[in-house]
């Protein structure tokens, strides 16, 4: 036992070392875990959070909250209340967060409370990374899974006495964060068995978000084959995140994705090989969550044609709530969207566009440039990166999230499990049942393969 009180002591001891350090400006975190010192990284280079900061700051960011939402609020207000009397006998507070860091209810015994809201560490502050550095609440937020961070590894000092433990629960339909469950224990550890808590309590939830996102995707193939009925224009139902649920015969050739196959569960739903479409379905998707009566017009360019083709988006509304949208391969006399709707601009408070690649090599971050970065390949519950520097784990916690951090500055989504830097493709091979290869230039001439539905984009951006 005290051998491993020292060990315990020695491993705290060399992450604050880090962690002084790297505030000072070192790159070379050693002894610290791969996704803390990428936390550090966000917290230092892109977010700025002074270290030396001793409360979190009130929250001022306000989000609508869905009837969805209310609906994740209360099924983890239940589960943290029945968890609550044991964290609360180790010294420990459960909190849930909204999808902005903001505290929206705490539980505990009297004394750790009293010393969690000395941090601020109650409702109404908030504790995203971009506001109070690396804890367990604001990681939770940037990653697919339970968090815990342990003392040093907070990025404020006057936090380095908490241990935390947290685990978001994400729209399944978008995989943006909804809500955070966490334990914070002030210089102990949260129980044993508290990482399969939360792993728990965010399946059981997010289960009930899938049962409703399968009646959203019902709805919104009734209301596509109630519009189909009405008009011969090609047509097809999208869902808040731009995926595919349903196309008919004529749109799913414009788009690339099988035809009149309905894809209700959320899981199985279709990426369409535009990246135009998924921007302009998106940005109407917000445009209606604001004006129920929006209706929206732009042009694309698809599959088959070599100009850009008209099309008209009206969202689809299900108990007041927004489900996705119409598509309608025709024209209208509807409001434009703006032009390039899918390469605006962020908005303010968004990170710009990287210019880097995070990944990782043992215990230390890696900042790799983009020309430097042959492919990434998806590999089980990672996504790794040939590179100049040999084959490296990516930070990014999915293919999905790097390509799009990467969309837009030279790489290309061309397989479900790669994306490529085209302007490291060597060679295109043709092979005899027609399918396509890209032998790339990393030093080994690596093969990747070209899925059939994203080949005339291949196609386009090789102009071959």
């Amino acid at each position: 036992m005290k051998y491993g009180h020292r060990r315990e002591s020695t491993t705290t001891n060399a992450v604050y070392a880090a962690w002084e350090r790297f505030i000072q400006g070192d790159d070379h975190v050693s002894g610290v875990r791969p996704e803390v010192a990428i936390s550090w990284h966000r917290c230092r280079e892109r977010y700025r959070v002074d270290p030396h900061l001793t409360e979190a700051p009130i929250a001022v960011t306000e989000i609508d909250h869905t009837p969805e939402h209310d609906v994740v609020f209360a099924e983890l207000g239940f589960r943290a209340a029945t968890l609550a009397h044991d964290v609360s006998a180790l010294g420990g507070v459960v909190t849930i967060t909204d999808a902005t860091g903001r505290i929206l209810s705490s539980w505990g015994d009297a004394a750790t409370v009293a010393r969690a809201e000395s941090a601020n560490l109650a409702p109404w502050f908030c504790w995203s990374e971009s506001a109070a550095g690396t804890n367990g609440m604001g990681m939770a937020l940037e990653a697919h899974g339970p968090v815990l961070v342990r003392g040093a590894e907070h990025w404020c000092e006057a936090f380095h006495g908490w241990v935390c433990a947290g685990v978001a629960v994400r729209d399944v339909v978008s995989r943006e964060p909804i809500a955070v469950l966490n334990i914070s224990c002030w210089r102990s550890q949260p129980p044993p068995l508290a990482g399969s808590w939360l792993a728990n309590a965010a399946t059981k939830t997010q289960c009930l978000l899938k049962r409703r996102a399968r009646n959203s995707g019902s709805e919104l193939v009734a209301a596509y084959t109630l519009a189909r009925a009405g008009s011969p224009a090609p047509l097809a139902a999208m869902d808040t995140a731009g995926k595919v649920v349903i196309a008919d015969e004529t749109a799913s050739v414009l788009m690339g994705v099988p035809a009149a196959v309905p894809a209700l569960d959320p899981t199985v739903r279709w990426t369409p090989g535009l990246p135009g479409l998924i921007g302009a379905a998106r940005y109407a998707s917000r445009q209606a969550a604001r004006n129920p009566d929006w209706v929206g017009s732009t042009q694309i360019f698809t599959y088959l044609a070599d100009e850009p083709t008209p099309i008209t988006l009206r969202p689809v509304f299900l108990s007041g709530q927004l489900i996705g949208t119409l598509v309608s391969f025709s024209a209208s006399d509807e409001a434009p969207l703006p032009p390039s709707v899918d390469e605006r601009p962020p908005p303010p408070q968004a990170a710009p566009r990287s210019r880097r690649v995070v990944a990782v090599r043992e215990n230390r971050t890696v900042l790799l440039r983009l020309t430097e970065v042959a492919f990434a390949e998806s590999e089980g519950n990672d996504v790794w990166l040939s590179t100049d520097q040999g084959r490296l784990r990516a930070a990014s916690s999915s293919l999905d999230n790097l390509a799009d951090e990467l969309s837009g500055v030279g790489f290309l989504r061309v397989h479900r499990q790669y994306v490529v830097n085209l302007g490291r493709v060597r060679e295109v091979e043709r092979r005899r049942g027609g399918e396509l290869f890209l032998v790339m230039d990393d030093g080994v001439d690596g093969m990747v393969p070209v899925s059939r539905r994203n080949a005339p984009a291949v196609r386009r951006a090789l102009e071959i």
